[in-house]
């Protein structure tokens, strides 16, 4: 049997603006009376259990501990608790419904249907079965599910912190649910493999990503020399003789020649015919000779030779001045090819200054000896003709990636991304199939578990008999009204309520109140809740009753819910309160010394302000109110110790005092003056008392206080700051008018104080 212990926390739950159940708050017990005024929250918490029967999440933060295990609301739904609760959403819903219908039937056993309800029996045996078979798909499928979702939290994690950077960028905000859609998306398409890339191809895109923008860069403007044609153009130079009247001695050395050539030229320009070494008249003829061996065919080809090297030597300081763009001018991930490419660029450049340097030195010697044919030894070196291509073509790049550098970075997010999801994908869709696994199983399992149910309320159909029932509630209205006029007739599948065999327009509110409080007490007996070993919870059950009605109603209570597995009666009424208060502390066991042992719990709902607003919260009740056969006791010494308090008391300990304070005033005058009951200034105003003090009096109860609800009042707080010294001239007032009584009063307010101190 299942019981609820307490009710650890109710947060932004109506007026429960955060309650926590009290460490020296004892638990609830088998009966369970909770007493409080209009606007503490009865409703709310009898609408908090109402969601347990329905099996639906309440608003506001809840949680409930049910034996040993605390219930929190998201789990109301799943949660089975055999409950029923009485109270004006249970009215609205089934009894008197919006837009009217039949009251919904009450199944019991009919006398020819025992082997029918056998096979119910052990079919609900077996559905006991099924249902723990459900149970634990269904926590399988959940256990799943968390597996698949940590899962995809903590790849989504890795992506979005990879990825993520200041300003525009989907992966800053990239969760579990755009990683689920990403890898199923990939899954689906079966191409998970080629989004892999390799350490080499990541590294240059998480480069890409963390870069900041470049700027452009210059292609490389150069052609590289035809060294084939220049060889064959050499070579014909190195082949080709110079014809004169040569001087043998010169032909054959080449420096005598040269240094002649030089000494020839010097005398030709200072016009001198002696020679300028040695001082010495040249021979005649000398110079004649001279003039024929260097020619003008001769320094022709000199000067040939001598532009064949200038146009090589251009060609080379051409290659020599050739300027790279240094790897660092390059996005990172365009580096290496780009290296590669100038590195072989530069060979190339270096192969071809090295040649064309060897052909300088071969046209040279060829100065050296005109006369004499020479043979090239020199090949044209093979050059990397593409190597320029490359190293323009990762400028180019370079240069494109500059102007797309967002789409760039974009593109390269996108393809990290893809690559860190097929890593994991393997993963992703094993998790996923273990969650479908789940998932059928435990479909299979609900499909069962329908299969019973169909089947057993198919033999409950025909084994139903609510006649019997109607019969019943036909005789718990005579009695309770007193005739017979009222009748529930069966119609179809429930009830519907005739007068004098004609079917009800309208009700009275004492009517409906006993047509909807009588048929949830039978409803308790119906097959589908185990009374012994349920929950029944009362939720101002004899609102708006008059006294006789409300004595027939607690009749009624105390003998169809006696029996409950656990009971809750939450009540507003002091006279109902009296009367479950009795009943319980006549229970056996009720005097045990331990009150842990005690079958029944009192407590009440105490609303106060807390930063301006109404906060209830659940305690244990008042001695005075669990003790005592009078409300008048508990109004009298709460406002008398309000009244006599020593210390400074806050603002909003003040604003519960004027209702209190009224009740007991209307109290106390409808014995002193039963003649004008209800009409307070009238009383006042035959009360022999001073009259400035009345004026005050009425003044602060008119202002501050709301009929019978402890409630919010809206006025001035200054006003409400006098509330201690307006509450010693209503003492005042009462000592005035029966000074025996008052004194009475203080003496026992005085004596239960003295005792709660010494507990």
């Amino acid at each position: 049997m299942s019981r609820i212990k307490r009710i650890s926390l109710l947060r932004d739950c109506g007026v429960f603006r955060d309650f926590q159940w009290p460490k020296d708050l004892p638990e609830f017990g088998r009966y369970n009376l909770i007493y409080g005024w209009n606007g503490t929250g009865k409703t709310t918490l009898g609408r908090i259990l109402r969601c347990l029967e329905k099996r639906t999440e309440p608003q506001g933060k809840v949680k409930v501990v049910i034996d040993e295990s605390e219930i929190s609301g998201d789990q109301f739904p799943e949660f089975e608790l055999p409950i029923r609760v009485f109270n004006r959403d249970f009215i609205n819903e089934n009894v008197f419904p919006v837009g009217g219908g039949a009251l919904p039937p009450i199944f019991v056993l009919g006398e020819k249907s025992v082997q029918k309800q056998k096979e119910v029996e052990r079919l609900k045996k077996k559905r006991a079965e099924a249902q723990s078979k459900l149970d634990s798909a269904r926590n399988t499928r959940k256990k799943a599910e968390n597996e698949l979702d940590k899962f995809c939290i903590d790849r989504a994690t890795v992506i979005r912190d990879t990825l993520r950077s200041s300003g525009k960028n989907r992966y800053n905000n990239y969760d579990k649910s755009k990683f689920r859609k990403d890898a199923e998306e990939m899954a689906a398409a079966g191409d998970g493999s080629t989004h892999r890339l390799s350490d080499d191809e990541r590294e240059k895109l998480l480069a890409q990503i963390h870069e900041a923008p470049k700027e452009k860069l210059e292609e490389i403007r150069y052609s590289l020399p035809n060294l084939e044609k220049i060889v064959q153009d050499i070579s014909k130079i190195l082949q080709t003789t110079v014809a004169s009247a040569a001087i043998e001695a010169l032909k054959d050395d080449p420096k005598l020649a040269e240094w002649t050539r030089e000494g020839l030229a010097l005398h030709r320009d200072r016009k001198s015919d002696r020679c300028l070494f040695c001082e010495q008249p040249l021979p005649k003829d000398r110079l004649a000779a001279l003039e024929a061996h260097f020619n003008r065919k001769y320094e022709r080809f000199l000067q040939q030779i001598d532009e064949k090297i200038q146009w090589l030597d251009s060609l080379r300081k051409q290659a020599a001045e050739v300027r790279l763009p240094h790897q660092a001018e390059l996005y990172q991930d365009l580096a290496k090819d780009y290296d590669t490419a100038a590195l072989a660029f530069k060979q190339t450049l270096d192969s071809v200054r090295k040649f064309l340097n060897e052909l300088i030195d071969a046209l040279n010697e060829k100065k050296r000896q005109p006369f004499k044919a020479l043979s090239l030894s020199l090949s044209a070196p093979r050059i990397d003709a593409q190597a320029l291509d490359r190293v323009n073509d990762a400028i180019q790049k370079h240069n494109q990636a500059c102007d797309d550098f967002d789409k760039r970075v974009n593109e390269a997010r996108d393809k990290l991304a893809r690559h860190m999801i097929a890593e994991s994908l393997e993963e992703f869709i094993r998790l996923k199939d273990k969650v479908r696994e789940a998932e059928d199983e435990e479909a299979e399992a609900k499909k069962e578990q329908d299969g019973l149910d169909a089947r057993i309320t198919q033999l409950e159909r025909e084994i139903v008999e609510h006649r019997r029932p109607a019969e019943d509630l036909n005789e718990d209205l005579r009695k309770y009204l007193g005739h017979d006029e009222l009748q529930l007739e069966v119609k179809d599948t429930g009830y519907v309520i005739t007068r004098g065999g004609e079917s009800v327009e309208t009700l009275s509110e004492g009517e409906m109140t006993a047509i909807a409080l009588l048929y949830f007490l039978k409803s308790l007996q119906d097959r589908q809740f185990d009374l012994t070993n349920g929950v029944v919870v009362l939720d101002d059950p004899v609102s708006s009753l008059d006294a006789n009605a409300l004595y027939l109603a607690f009749g009624f209570i105390r003998e169809r819910t006696q029996e409950a597995g656990q009971l809750f009666i939450f009540t507003h009424n002091f006279s109902f309160f009296r009367q479950v208060r009795n009943w319980f502390h006549h229970l056996k066991g009720q005097r045990k010394k331990d009150p842990a042992q005690r079958p029944a719990r009192f407590y009440m709902m105490d609303c106060t302000r807390d930063s301006g607003r109404r906060s209830t919260t659940i305690r244990y009740l008042d001695p005075l109110l669990e003790e005592y056969n009078s409300e008048y006791h508990y109004l009298f010494a709460r406002i008398y110790r309000a009244a006599h308090e020593s210390g400074p008391t806050s603002l909003e300990e003040n604003y519960v005092l004027p209702n209190m304070a009224r009740r007991l005033l209307e109290t106390f005058l409808a014995f002193r003056d039963p003649t004008d009951s209800g009409n307070l200034s009238s009383q006042m105003r035959r009360i022999d008392f001073d009259d400035a003090k009345k004026q005050r009096i009425l003044r602060f109860l008119h202002t501050h206080s709301h009929s019978d609800a402890i409630g919010e009042p809206e006025h001035d707080p200054s006003i409400l700051a006098e509330a201690r010294a307006v509450l010693k001239d209503l003492f005042d007032l009462i000592e005035s008018q029966d000074k025996a009584h008052f004194d009475a009063m203080v003496e026992l307010v005085n004596r239960q104080t003295v005792e709660e101190n010494e507990e």
